[in-house]
Parts: structure tokens; C-alpha cells; sequence
């Protein structure tokens, strides 16, 4: 009877402290949270495969190993628009997506700082919630705030802006122990506000257009001009003393190829009789 009884005993420690056991899954990097944190970082230890939960404070948190795609979503699971202002005090909206995923190294780091969020299988829902989107948030409407709308909305304007934000938000989430993979803020603005910018862009085209049109006018005035200038010079370098040289000119070399024989007639050899 004894012997059952202590064998009864042993089955349920065993039950126990299997009960008490957590197992990192695969593919997911495992922290194990030890005396309820309050020693700091150093009760964070990261672990793999069985893990012993039994002891008071004790919590294992486990992160996901691959890449996170997310975006802006409320608790319902609607797609959550950003409000933001540009310097010029133009309403736009953002709708950002972005991927993510947890750096290795940095994955302690990551679970100290946000072990209040849970260590549930709502961890990252929570980290993007509480953590990430309210610093994406930041870091684009303080940099809208330092591009009017006619630049954000040029060609290439919004991508640069983009570009800016996303360095930002890396540098953000790395010191988080995150590394940002993909990040789109997808800006969109007002049919107002495109048909006021579309009606400036085209009028600025036609100024342009003017503009070019008035250039090649005044060049072809200045060429006409200089071509009257040429012809009034070539008219008045034509005096009675340059026809009369050119006159002499003509006779002096047609007697050098006079014979002396010739009969002369008309009035070459009158004038060859002055000379």
C-alpha cells in the first residue's frame, strides 16, 4: 500500500514539474524573465528548448525569429489614417506599412524594455501598438513639418521624404533591438488640394513656355538687326572712290593683257587713252 502511494506521489511531482515547463518553439528566440525583474536586466537571460517556469516571477517570453509585416490598424482591424500637416499648413494623410523583425543580439534588450506589454502570444501585436507606431507616428509628422506641399508633391518629392522618414524610424527601432526590413508611408492628399496644385503646375508650364517663346523672339530681333547693321556698312563702304579704284583696277590689268595690236574700241580705249 505504501509502495502505491509514494509511487501516486512521484507521478504527481512528475506531472508537476512537467506542468512547470515551457518549451522555446522553433524558429522563436526565448527570454526568460527570473525574480520578477526587479534586479533589472540582468534576471533576462535568453534560452532555447525546455525551459523551467515553476520558481515565483518567473516568465518566459518568446519572439518571433522572422520577418513581421505590419500596418497602421486599430483594436477592430480597420486601416488606421495618419492626419499629418505639411509646412504650409496643408492637411495630407499617410498610411503606413512597414516590415520588421527582431535582432538576435539585441532580443534581451527588446524583451527588458517591453516585458509590461505581456508575454503572451500578443507580444508583437502589443510591441507594434504600443511601441513602434507611436514612434513611426512621431518621426513623420515631425518631419512633415519641413516640406511644403509643392515638394512633396513634385516628382520624387514624397519618395525623399519617405527616404527621410525611413532612416529615422530605423535608427529608432534598432535601438529597440528591432531591424526595419521595408517601410512605405503611401502620402495622399486632398482632390482640393491636387487641383490646386495641378492648376499651378500648368501655369507654370505656360509661363515657361512664354518665357522660352520671348527668348528665341529677342534672338531673332538681334540677329535681324545685325544683318541690317552689315548690310547699311557694306551699302555705305561703296563710295565714288572705291568704284573709281575698282575702275582703274579693271583697266590696269587689261592692258597687261593687251598685245598692242588690237584695235581698241568704245569705252575701254577711251579710258585706257586718260590713263
Amino acid at each position: 500500500m505504501k509502495k502505491t502511494v509514494f509511487s501516486i506521489i512521484i507521478l504527481a511531482l512528475s506531472a508537476l514539474q512537467s506542468c512547470s515547463c515551457s518549451r522555446v518553439a522553433p524558429n522563436y528566440y526565448g527570454v526568460l524573465m527570473e525574480n520578477y525583474g526587479k534586479e533589472g536586466k540582468s534576471d533576462y537571460k535568453k534560452q532555447q528548448g525546455n525551459v523551467s517556469t515553476s520558481s515565483p516571477g518567473t516568465e518566459l517570453f518568446q519572439v518571433p525569429a522572422w520577418e513581421q509585416r505590419a500596418d497602421f490598424n486599430d483594436k477592430e482591424g480597420n486601416k488606421k489614417t495618419l492626419h499629418l500637416k505639411a509646412a504650409d499648413n496643408t492637411e495630407f494623410t499617410a498610411n503606413p506599412v512597414y516590415s520588421y523583425m527582431a535582432i538576435e543580439s539585441k532580443v534581451v534588450d527588446l524583451v527588458f524594455q517591453n516585458a509590461r506589454l505581456g508575454s503572451g502570444s500578443d507580444f508583437m501585436r502589443s510591441l507594434e501598438d504600443n511601441v513602434i507606431e507611436p514612434n513611426i507616428y512621431d518621426i513623420i509628422k515631425e518631419e512633415s513639418r519641413k516640406y511644403i506641399t509643392d515638394t512633396l508633391m513634385a516628382t520624387g518629392g514624397s519618395l525623399k521624404f519617405e527616404e527621410r522618414v525611413q532612416i529615422l524610424v530605423k535608427k529608432e527601432l534598432e535601438n529597440k533591438g528591432l531591424q526595419l526590413l521595408t517601410f512605405s508611408a503611401n502620402l495622399d492628399f486632398s482632390e482640393k488640394v491636387k487641383a490646386k496644385i495641378d492648376s499651378r503646375n500648368e501655369v507654370n508650364t505656360n509661363v515657361s513656355v512664354i518665357d522660352q517663346q520671348i527668348i528665341e523672339q529677342k534672338k531673332r530681333n538681334e540677329l535681324a538687326e545685325l544683318k541690317a547693321k552689315e548690310s547699311l556698312i557694306i551699302s555705305a563702304g561703296l563710295t565714288p572712290q572705291i568704284l573709281r579704284q575698282q575702275q582703274i583696277d579693271v583697266m590696269e590689268d587689261f592692258v597687261k593683257k593687251w598685245d598692242g595690236k588690237t584695235p581698241l574700241y568704245g569705252d575701254i580705249s577711251t579710258m585706257i587713252l586718260k590713263q
